[in-house]
C-alpha cells in the first residue's frame, strides 16, 4: 500500500519530454577536482625544479643515461605520495628519494663507471672534474653503507643534521661523529691535499 502511495505520489514524466538527468556523485567530483589539482601542482614543480633534480641524479651517479632513469623513479616515487612531499619542502622530499635509489643501487654495484657532464654544465675542464668526481664517488664506496648514506644525506642532499636523523631514526649526536669520521676516513682516502670539505662533495 505504501509503495502504491508513493509511485501516486511521484510526477509522471510528460510525453516528449527529455529524460531527467541524475545528479552527480559529490565525492566523485571533489575527487576528481583534487586529483586535478594534484597533478597542476605537481606538474608545476616538475617544471621549476625538474632540471636541479636532474644535476643532483647526475651528481650521484656520473652518468647521462642512469641520472635520467633515476630522476624519472625519483619523481614517479614522489608523485605517489605527493601528499606528503607537498606539506614539507617537494624538492628536499625527492632529492632524498633519489640519494635512497642510488645508495642502493651501489649495494650491488660497486664500480663506478662516470661519463659526459652534467646537465647545463659549461666552463670547466670536463677530464679533470670527471677524474675527480671518480675519486670521490670510490672514496665513497669504500665507507661502510650506513655511513656512506649518512654522509650523502648530510653533505650531498644538503638535509640539516636533525633531518638526518629523523630519516634515519638516530640522534642527532650520531649523524655528527659518524660525518666526523667518515669524512676523516675520505681525506686520508683521496689524501691530505686534498681539501674536502661539504663543498667538494656537492
Amino acid at each position: 500500500m505504501t509503495n502504491h502511495l508513493q509511485a501516486e505520489a511521484r510526477p509522471a514524466a510528460s510525453e516528449g519530454s527529455d529524460p531527467v538527468e541524475p545528479e552527480p556523485d559529490l565525492t566523485v567530483v571533489v575527487e576528481s577536482a583534487a586529483r586535478q589539482s594534484r597533478d597542476e601542482e605537481f606538474t608545476e614543480f616538475v617544471r621549476t625544479a625538474g632540471a636541479d633534480l636532474a644535476r643532483t641524479a647526475w651528481f650521484l651517479c656520473g652518468d647521462d643515461y642512469q641520472a635520467e632513469e633515476l630522476t624519472q623513479q625519483a619523481l614517479v616515487r614522489t608523485y605517489v605520495k605527493w601528499h606528503r612531499a607537498r606539506a614539507g619542502d617537494p624538492l628536499a622530499y625527492a632529492r632524498r628519494v633519489l640519494a635512497n635509489q642510488r645508495i642502493d643501487s651501489w649495494r650491488k654495484r660497486r664500480r663506478e663507471v662516470l661519463a659526459a657532464e652534467p646537465p647545463e654544465r659549461v666552463g670547466e675542464d670536463e677530464t679533470g672534474m670527471l677524474a675527480e668526481r671518480d675519486r670521490l664517488v670510490r672514496a665513497l664506496l669504500a665507507l661502510p653503507p650506513r655511513r656512506r648514506k649518512i654522509v650523502v644525506l648530510r653533505h650531498l642532499v644538503g638535509l640539516r643534521e636533525s633531518e638526518v636523523a629523523d630519516d634515519l631514526g638516530i640522534s642527532v649526536g650520531t649523524v655528527k661523529s659518524t660525518v666526523s669520521r667518515s669524512l676523516a676516513q675520505l681525506r686520508a682516502t683521496l689524501g691530505e691535499h686534498d681539501h674536502l670539505d661539504e663543498g667538494t662533495i656537492r
